[in-house]
């Protein structure tokens, strides 16, 4: 189990604990670290705004879009995790090359996408939802749909600033199952299911589901790694979106390689480029030991 004292120091947060998934609102503060089994005892829901403030809010989240999606997107992403392990249950992984035998997609990747992009367009008909797979428009089974949404969200206040926020305003990247090839190798430390919330070009929410436990951001987060490097144009905005705003809930910081911010506006490229570079404390020494070569060779 993980130490909890160190991330409530540093996030100013306190953590409602379900199975299995992450989410972060970061307007709010709002971080919520989701177990396997126990339920820790004495972690209640608390609010605070980035600034310290108290928020100032004056409508019931569950009027507002954003925490309505927040709230359907939680249960959709547990949904999606159940769908992983299923697949991998019955034996039948349907895997596929897509650009190169390195670069898979499998039968979990195909249903997780369609559960997670058809559950929130049937909700929210005016989001603009980009998914890693490049999937046929077809009827989706109704076994895929999730239609509920965490009602504990929904008992929190909107901040002010994103209370007007419209449908048509947000972008939701997803990745259906980060860690394919891992996934096909029985790797299941490294999959997890990703739903990134981004407004006008910057990640304000995200929702990690970790079907099996374990995720490179989170051991960022829980103080078992110090820095992520991805030194490549490999990784997508899907990849990215909602682990930002989880690592930055507790004092992180992720970029490009080049101390760039990744911006996530819906006409942005895909590619990450220029690579990423992830830190929970101490940013610019890591930033400052990457090798001009890599810089060099990752364009934004």
């Amino acid at each position: 189990m993980p130490s909890f004292s160190r991330l409530i120091d540093s996030a100013k947060a306190r953590y409602w604990t379900q199975r299995g998934t992450w989410v972060y609102d970061n307007a709010l503060l709002l971080l919520l670290k989701c177990l396997w089994s126990n339920v820790v005892p004495g972690l209640s829901p608390f609010l605070s705004c980035r600034s310290g403030q108290e928020p100032e809010c004056t409508m019931a989240s569950s009027n507002t879009v954003l925490m309505r999606l927040v709230a359907s997107a939680y249960s959709i992403a547990q949904k999606a995790g159940m769908i992983v392990r299923r697949v991998i249950a019955e034996g039948d992984l349907g895997i596929v090359e897509k650009t190169c035998a390195t670069d898979l997609q499998t039968k979990a990747d195909r249903l997780a996408q369609m559960s997670i992009c058809s559950s929130l367009a049937r909700k929210f008909p005016k989001l603009t939802i980009i998914g890693e797979e490049d999937l046929p428009s077809e009827e989706v089974d109704q076994e895929l749909i999730e239609d509920s949404q965490w009602e504990e969200i929904l008992k929190q206040p909107c901040p002010s600033q994103y209370s007007a926020i419209k449908e048509e305003d947000l972008v939701v990247w997803v990745d259906p199952l980060d860690g394919t090839k891992e996934y096909t190798e029985g790797l299941l430390d490294n999959v997890t299911v990703l739903i990134g919330i981004a407004y006008e070009g910057k990640a304000i929410a995200g929702v990690i589901n970790q079907p099996y436990y374990n995720y490179e951001i989170i051991q960022l987060i829980e103080g078992k790694a110090s820095a992520y490097v991805f030194a490549s144009p490999g990784c997508k905005k899907w990849d990215t979106c909602a682990p930002e705003v989880i690592l930055h809930a507790v004092g992180g910081k992720l970029t490009d390689i080049h101390g760039n911010v990744l911006q996530y506006h819906k006409d942005v490229k895909h590619m990450n480029s220029a690579g990423v570079l992830a830190t929970l404390r101490n940013y610019d020494y890591y930033a400052s030991r990457v090798p001009e070569s890599i810089k060099n060779a990752l364009v934004p």
